[in-house]
C-alpha cells in the first residue's frame, strides 16, 4: 500500500532563475539553507522527459541517499523513477537497475568508476551505465577542480583468454589508421596551401583539424616548427 506525502515546498522566483541556469549548463552559486537541492529539480525533472536519464552528482554518499530519498516523492508522483548508485554493490544488478532510473543519485567517485569499469568490458551487455545524457552536480568546484586533482585510476588482471579479440581487430584497426593518414594528408595539404596564400585563417582551421585527428603528426610538428608557430 502507498502512503500520503505531504510537500509543503514551492520554488520562489529566484529558485526558478537558478533552475534555468542549471538546465542551460551553467554554475549557479547558492549558500547553504538557499534551497539548492529543490532548485535543481527543475532541470533534473525536465531533462528527464526525454527518457535518456539524468545523473545528479554529489559529493559524498549521505547526500547522494539522502537527496534521493528527499527528492523521489516529487519525482515519483510525476511519474519519472528515482534510484541511487550508493545503495547497491559494484556490477550488480541492483546497480544497474539504478542506472536505467529514470534520475540517478551517486558520488562522483561511483560515478566514475563505474565508467571506467564499463571502459574494461569486451561487451555491450556487461556494461552498467547507459549513454550519458545529462548531469548536475553539487560542489561543482569541490569535484570538478579540487577532488579532480586526484586521478582515479582502476587496474586489473590481464585476460589472456580473450587475446584472440586484439588479433581479430588488428588489421582492422591498421585499416583504419591508414585511411585516418590519408584524410589527415589531404587536409594537411589543403592548409599549407592556404597559408602560404595568405589566407592564414583557413588554414589554421585545417591544422587544427589535423592536430584533433592526430596530435603526434609529424608532418604537421616539422611545419609548426618551421613556421615559428611553436618551440621546442
Amino acid at each position: 500500500m502507498g502512503k500520503t506525502v505531504i510537500w509543503n515546498m514551492i520554488h520562489y522566483d529566484v529558485q526558478l532563475m537558478g533552475g534555468v541556469v542549471l538546465h542551460q549548463g551553467k554554475i549557479a552559486e547558492m549558500y547553504t539553507g538557499e534551497g539548492k537541492t529543490l532548485v535543481a529539480t527543475l532541470p533534473i525533472y525536465l531533462n528527464a522527459l526525454t527518457g535518456k536519464g539524468v545523473h545528479v552528482v554529489t559529493v559524498n554518499e549521505y547526500l547522494a541517499k539522502r537527496d534521493s530519498e528527499w527528492m523521489a516523492p516529487l519525482m515519483e508522483f510525476h511519474g519519472l523513477t528515482v534510484d541511487c548508485i550508493d545503495l547497491y554493490k559494484n556490477n550488480s544488478y541492483l546497480r544497474r537497475k539504478a542506472y536505467e532510473a529514470d534520475v540517478t543519485y551517486g558520488t562522483n567517485n561511483e560515478f566514475v568508476f563505474d565508467y571506467l569499469r564499463d571502459n574494461m568490458v569486451n561487451s555491450f551487455n556487461k556494461l552498467i551505465q547507459k549513454k550519458l545524457n545529462y548531469a548536475i552536480i553539487d560542489e561543482v568546484d569541490s569535484v570538478l577542480i579540487d577532488e579532480a586533482r586526484t586521478p582515479l585510476i582502476i587496474s586489473g588482471p590481464v585476460n589472456y583468454q580473450n587475446l584472440d579479440y586484439f588479433y581479430r581487430f588488428k588489421s582492422i584497426v591498421e585499416k583504419i589508421l591508414k585511411k585516418q593518414l590519408i584524410f589527415l594528408n589531404k587536409i594537411f595539404n589543403l592548409a599549407r596551401k592556404l597559408i602560404n596564400s595568405g589566407k592564414k585563417k583557413e588554414g589554421g582551421l585545417n591544422l587544427l583539424k589535423v592536430y584533433r585527428g592526430l596530435p603526434k603528426y609529424k608532418p604537421l610538428i616539422k611545419f609548426l616548427v618551421e613556421k615559428k608557430y611553436v618551440k621546442f
